[in-house]
């Protein structure tokens, strides 16, 4: 055989033997990471979380693919000699075990974590094909999961290689694990390349269609086969019974059974606050232009030099323009803007949605790159600082909008996870942090310059009226950021 030079052995390291069977599987665990990873990160998911998550569940499904082959193959054999429970050399590994243990695993650390499972899930869960179809070659090297007898003119039209492997205890057989192996790569092309795109906006319905598909596939081959698991002395595959189970839970949430049994909770909505709830714009722009006239007297400060300072922190713009004197500027800008604060006004109808929102029982934060004090003068001299459970400013989170730190920090404090949010802001850097953050985005503009800016940064609505906001709650979908 040309394929593999070493038909099991990888590689030898003295009495280190290191199989294929182990290289193969890993290595798919390994390629559903990084896709699963990458996914995960495009939405805010923490890098500890991620791999945490990842390690996790191979550590949980391992053995527990181990337990279900023990107990569905010959338990009676291994209660004898407990010692062979551990002695994986040979195979013994099922995959449908693996999946339930690594499933239990991820449940527990996402509660702990407060990471929205279904989520999470619909990010992670397809990619588990491409690990399975790379593993199923594994059995292939291991001579195993393969199917009852066929003629050899079957393997006509196969690579010599697999007719090869596929000829056991003189016999040909079918080859079972490329049925699989195949199956489960058309399966993830089919829901992550075509399904995620079409429905983008329902949670859950990438992973009730994996459990569909690998359902019935599984189903299927798992009656050709001839080492199959049985539950217990019934006769019963069971890999087939629990591929039915896989089938029923998978059509039962993809159309909807689960979220007509479980009502989805109200999303938390969290609010940015210069140029969404208050109008700061004169304020601020006075603000920096005494201060450009007094300690930058050479430079021509413009008006749309003035719009770029309206998203970054106030520290970020004093870098760029002051550097070397951050400190003492920043301090000189905060005591001229108490002399505009006159000038902030709120919104049209922003109170009246606030309002509506409280009495709604829609729970509210704001999350901004203001520091937190300020934050909180501004609301008591509005005189809407009852509306928010959280104000989150920027000394209270690490890094600085865009980065979704501050929604994190807002949704840590309400004691939430990232299931259903809702941020609006007024700019781009507002719309990239709640889309890093998995939230759904909502930009507002108040002035039409500014609407072409906010466009490009895709948000999932763009109003220019607070008086739309019922309108789009009232929307029946998933409070969550275009899936990636």
């Amino acid at each position: 055989m040309q394929f593999f030079p070493n038909v099991k052995t990888f590689v030898q390291l003295g009495p280190l033997e290191v199989t294929w069977y182990a290289v193969l599987i890993v290595t798919g665990a390994y390629i559903a990471y990084m896709i699963s990873r990458r996914n995960l990160v495009k939405v805010g998911y923490d890098i500890d979380d991620i791999d945490n998550i990842f390690i996790g569940s191979l550590l949980f499904g391992f053995p527990g693919a181990r337990i279900w082959y023990v107990m569905f193959s010959d338990l009676q054999y291994y209660l004898q000699d407990p010692i062979q429970i551990f002695n994986i050399r040979q195979g013994g590994l099922a995959i449908q075990g693996g999946l339930i243990a690594g499933a239990i695993f991820c449940y527990i650390y996402m509660k702990k974590r407060r990471i929205n499972f279904m989520q999470a899930a619909d990010l992670i869960v397809p990619n588990i094909l491409i690990a399975q179809a790379l593993g199923r070659w594994g059995n292939f090297i291991n001579q195993e999961a393969f199917g009852g007898p066929v003629p050899e003119t079957f393997f006509n039209y196969f690579p010599s290689f697999i007719k090869d492997m596929m000829f056991i205890g003189g016999e040909y057989h079918h080859p079972t694990f490329l049925y699989e192996s195949v199956a489960n790569l058309i399966g993830w092309v089919l829901i992550v390349l075509v399904l995620k795109r079409v429905n983008r906006n329902r949670r859950g319905d990438l992973t009730y269609a994996y459990l569909m598909w690998y359902g019935v596939t599984r189903f299927f081959i798992e009656g050709l086969r001839t080492d199959s698991l049985y539950f217990f002395n019934t006769g019963i595959r069971m890999a087939q019974l629990t591929s039915i189970v896989f089938v029923i839970i998978g059509m039962v949430g993809y159309f909807g059974v689960f979220r007509k049994i479980f009502k989805q909770a109200k999303p938390i909505i969290l609010w940015d606050f210069d140029g969404t709830i208050a109008d700061t714009h004169n304020a601020i722009a006075s603000s920096f232009k005494k201060l450009f006239a007094e300690h930058k007297q050479d430079y021509d400060l413009t008006d749309e030099q003035i719009l770029e300072f309206m998203g970054p922190t106030l520290n970020e713009v004093m870098e760029k323009h002051f550097p070397g004197n951050v400190e003492e500027m920043t301090g000189m800008y905060r005591s001229y803007s108490q002399e505009f604060t006159d000038m902030i006004q709120l919104m049209p109808d922003v109170e009246a949605s606030l309002r509506y929102l409280q009495e709604q029982g829609y729970r509210q934060g704001i999350v901004s790159n203001r520091v937190t004090p300020s934050l909180e003068q501004q609301l008591l001299r509005l005189n809407i600082q009852d509306y928010f459970e959280v104000v989150v400013g920027a000394d209270q989170f690490e890094k600085s909008k865009p980065s979704p730190d501050g929604i994190d920090k807002a949704l840590e404090l309400m004691g939430a996870d990232h299931g259903g949010v809702i941020y609006i802001g007024d700019t781009p850097t507002d719309m990239e942090a709640g889309r890093r953050a998995g939230s759904f985005t909502i930009a507002y503009v108040s002035d039409k310059i500014r609407e072409e800016t906010l466009n490009k940064s895709n948000p999932n609505r763009i109003i220019s009226d607070y008086t739309l906001l019922p309108t789009i709650l009232e929307e029946d979908h998933e409070w969550t950021t275009t899936m990636m």
